[in-house]
């Protein structure tokens, strides 16, 4: 089955000065950036950080096939959304919206595809550390991040193959064709990944200790 990395891209090595910057200036950036370009209420300004977004993409070595593809599995989502806000309140409001979440979804993908997962993770169990004395466990909390990491572009992917395959065999308009397939392959998926972890002792505390998660 198919692991299909579309909203949460995966890494590509490179040599940009955005695969360089260090995670503690790169993600704070990011994070502002997208996080601005749904605060600011009007068009100009969420125009001008989508541009800064996108400028990072490119400077990261990114292509136009990058930036299409985040957008093959919502397609329908931005269509609908674009047209009722258009019908609504003008074709202003719907780049207004649009040009925010364009920005959000760019600059999450251009840290996932700058920062190798295992730095990210470490910087999770970091920001989190402080929490460890109301009871948070950083370890753990980073464990279900990766799992999560992982686990939506292998569901997007199956999804995908299930409906091409119905589509084959002229099912594509039957829901029990699409939907059982995927729970089941879904199910199958977290019965490995349940058995993995426990093969390798994660999720166990055997010394009282925490343990720490490894690919």
């Amino acid at each position: 089955m198919r692991g299909h990395a579309y909203l949460v891209g995966a890494y590509r090595p490179g040599s940009s000065f955005v695969h360089r910057l260090p995670l503690r200036f790169k993600m704070p950036l990011l994070l502002g950036l997208g996080a601005a370009a749904i605060a600011v209420p009007g068009a100009v300004p969420r125009s001008l950080l989508l541009l800064a977004v996108l400028a990072l993409h490119f400077a990261a070595g990114g292509g136009l096939g990058q930036l299409l593809s985040p957008l093959k599995p919502m397609w329908l989502f931005l269509l609908v959304l674009i047209a009722y806000q258009g019908w609504q309140n003008g074709p202003l409001a719907a780049w207004r919206v649009l040009s925010g979440l364009l920005a959000c979804l760019y600059a999450a993908n251009i840290l996932l595809t700058t920062t190798p997962v295992q730095r990210l993770l470490d910087a999770l169990v970091a920001a989190v550390h402080p929490l460890r004395r109301f009871g948070a466990d950083p370890e753990r909390f980073a464990l279900a991040v990766g799992l999560m990491l992982r686990s939506i572009p292998f569901l997007i992917g199956s999804f995908g193959d299930v409906r091409e395959a119905a589509k084959a065999r002229g099912l594509e308009r039957n829901p029990r064709a699409l939907v059982l397939p995927v729970l089941i392959n879904a199910v199958a998926y977290a019965r490995q990944t349940g058995d993995a972890l426990a093969a390798r002792g994660l999720g166990e505390k055997d010394d009282g200790g925490p343990v720490r998660p490894r690919d």
